[in-house]
């Protein structure tokens, strides 16, 4: 697979990054066995040998138990440390942390930041993490206990570059403006199935400033995968049958799947996206792949657009 700066890091990424959200197969440490853990070790390997090097990760996922169990990957695989981009995030904080009376919320104070960074390198089992990202924004941040708490991190050597996750373009720049650091990843949701991204300015940061967008959910939750139907109850049912039907035909026409087709057309963006693969199952893992040698012409890339936005251009 080839590979693309982050931003205007020294950092590298595959076209495509693998996310670790469901490597645990749960959030209950109870049940985390070892036929699940397993599972979640040979999906982060066909991910490593399929030529993903960007490994995408979060505080929450499995409530830390993705972290461990990609840290034990390490591990076993030491090697692989030094070839591949661990990145993480953090500030959702899940009802009843620290105590029962604490509600859901997002919080980028200093301490939570720092804290944060520190339990996920831990876990991971490394001493540094390539990218640290603040995962949704806090209504209460204040741009420079941000910066403060980037600055420590950067410091102490513990991450080497920093971004943020679900920004509108406006919170972006805020918290840009107070960072000594570029933030040089912006990771949201943009998929055939949802488009805000090109239409609310997100993209247009992005490639003004040099910042990287990277997909999360980039075939809509699996909306866009092959085989998928569209729920006949969902509103946008005809738009969307209209939409497969499409991604059907140009799919036979290259000779890729339908998931590999909708991860070619958010390639095609000249921002660079990245789109995060999510599957644990190996074929899948690895047919991704043929995304990043699929290049759409203009004609097919607005075919496609115009059906998802399921109303012509003006």
């Amino acid at each position: 697979m080839n590979s693309q700066p982050l931003g205007s890091s020294s950092l590298a990424s595959s076209r495509l990054a693998y996310g670790c959200m469901r490597i645990s197969g749960t959030a209950d440490r109870a049940q985390l066995t070892a036929e699940r853990e397993a599972a979640g070790r040979r999906a982060v390997v066909a991910a490593y040998e399929a030529g993903y090097t960007h490994f995408d990760h979060a505080d929450i996922y499995g409530n830390g138990l993705c972290e461990e169990i990609f840290g034990r990957v390490l591990k076993d695989v030491p090697s692989m440390r030094d070839k591949v981009l661990i990145a993480s995030k953090c500030g959702i904080r899940w009802r009843g942390d620290p105590d029962e009376t604490a509600p859901h919320r997002w919080d980028f104070s200093r301490e939570h930041i720092v804290r944060s960074c520190e339990g996920s390198l831990k876990r991971l089992g490394t001493d540094r993490i390539d990218l640290y990202m603040l995962h949704r924004p806090d209504y209460l941040a204040d741009p420079q206990e941000i910066a403060a708490a980037f600055s420590d991190l950067k410091r102490q050597g513990k991450v080497r570059e920093f971004g943020v996750s679900n920004f509108r373009p406006s919170y972006l720049s805020m918290i840009r403006s107070a960072c000594p650091m570029p933030l040089v990843v912006n990771q949201v949701e943009i998929h055939l199935a949802r488009l805000d991204c090109l239409e609310d300015g997100t993209l247009d940061q992005c490639l003004e400033h040099g910042i990287t967008p990277v997909s999360w959910s980039p075939l809509a939750g699996g909306l866009l995968g092959d085989g998928s139907r569209v729920d006949p109850k969902d509103p946008r049912a005809p738009g969307l049958r209209a939409l497969m039907d499409l991604l059907d035909a140009k799919s036979r026409q290259h000779g890729v799947s339908r998931a590999v087709l909708s991860l070619a057309w958010l390639l095609r963006h000249p921002a660079r996206i990245i789109p995060i693969v999510g599957s644990v199952n190996a074929a899948r893992i690895q047919d991704a792949v043929r995304a990043d040698s699929l290049e759409l012409g203009r004609e097919d890339w607005y075919a496609i657009l115009v059906a998802a936005r399921m109303q012509a251009l003006p």
